[in-house]
């Protein structure tokens, strides 16, 4: 049983060693069979160097070079593509995510007869702020997409090859992995842990990436933002047509309304109201631009196997 796994860096220079040592570690304490593919995600410092290193060291040890920074989504589908393994993990380079736990993820794909096994945490050594940001966001992506994904789950997971195939299948361009691999179904299963903090580097996913994660998530798993448009638009047309019918009443018995705040306040309220339908609106259409271009979602530049 070939044992893929995929991690994407960029710019992770100075844990590029540390990363390696600690991965095939890993996975060494339970097969001998295995391959390591890391997607240089357009690093613009020493990282692609150092792999190649790696690489040179353990031919196991693969890089696969994309041609720019396409993200991190991106450079996971990318090492997904080319992973060859019957059984494929997930994993951030950042060493948060323990490589140890890979073996029982394994083992309870092969003994549950799991199609896909998450790494599920149950806490997490984070600042408070970043906590209660992906907290907070996994819990509105719950409360409005139209899938019910486990929470406390990101990218580390493994998976066979048949749920593999059915993710890839999944070609569309703004990418949510996590939700994708939950889409396909498949029997699933969990593997708790705690998740450390970074003790080297600093994140690369910082707030506004993380920012643009969730909103592809959101707008794209979920119908009720441009559903709540549409009610309050339903809502703001009767309240206009009641107040229309009240402003003709008065008139009509001679008590006519004066007072031009009032109807700038509203104006200005509408106008504000119709800015934040068409932002929302204008988000449905990029992605459905995205989408209908077709272009890859990512270009690989060298791949470093033999």
């Amino acid at each position: 049983m070939l044992i893929s796994v995929v991690i994407p860096v960029y710019n992770e220079s100075e844990l590029i060693h540390e990363l390696y040592n600690a991965v095939t570690k890993a996975l060494t304490n339970f097969t001998q069979d295995f391959e390591v593919i890391c997607v240089n995600d357009g690093s613009t410092d020493d990282t692609l160097q150092k792999l190649q290193h790696c690489h040179q060291k353990d031919k196991r040890f693969k890089v696969l070079n994309l041609s720019r920074n396409f993200g991190h989504q991106a450079a996971y589908t990318a090492g997904l593509t080319y992973a060859k393994g019957n059984f494929i993990a997930m994993m951030d380079g950042d060493l948060q995510d323990p490589p140890e736990l890979l073996q029982a993820m394994y083992q309870k794909a092969i003994e549950n007869n799991a199609d896909v096994v998450y790494g599920r945490r149950t806490e997490r050594h984070e600042s408070f702020f970043k906590k209660l940001s992906i907290s907070s966001f996994h819990f509105i992506f719950n409360k409005l997409s139209n899938i019910k994904a486990p929470p406390n789950v990101g990218n580390f997971s493994v998976m066979n090859r048949k749920a593999l195939a059915s993710f890839l299948a999944l070609d569309e361009k703004n990418r949510y992995l996590p939700g994708l691999r939950f889409f396909i179904g498949f029997k699933q299963d969990f593997v708790d842990y705690s998740r450390d903090d970074r003790s080297i580097g600093e994140a690369k996913m910082n707030f506004s990436r993380l920012t643009k994660l969730a909103l592809d998530a959101l707008f794209s798993f979920s119908k009720l933002p441009i559903r709540v448009c549409l009610w309050l638009g339903i809502a703001g047309m009767v309240f206009s047509l009641f107040g229309g019918c009240v402003v003709l009443y008065k008139k009509m018995i001679g008590e006519a309304i004066v007072g031009w705040t009032s109807i700038l306040v509203s104006i200005y309220f509408l106008g504000s109201v119709q800015l934040l339908f068409m932002g929302i609106l204008g988000e449905y259409i990029h992605r459905i631009f995205v989408e209908t271009q077709n272009r890859p979602i990512f270009i690989v530049k060298d791949y470093f196997e033999d």
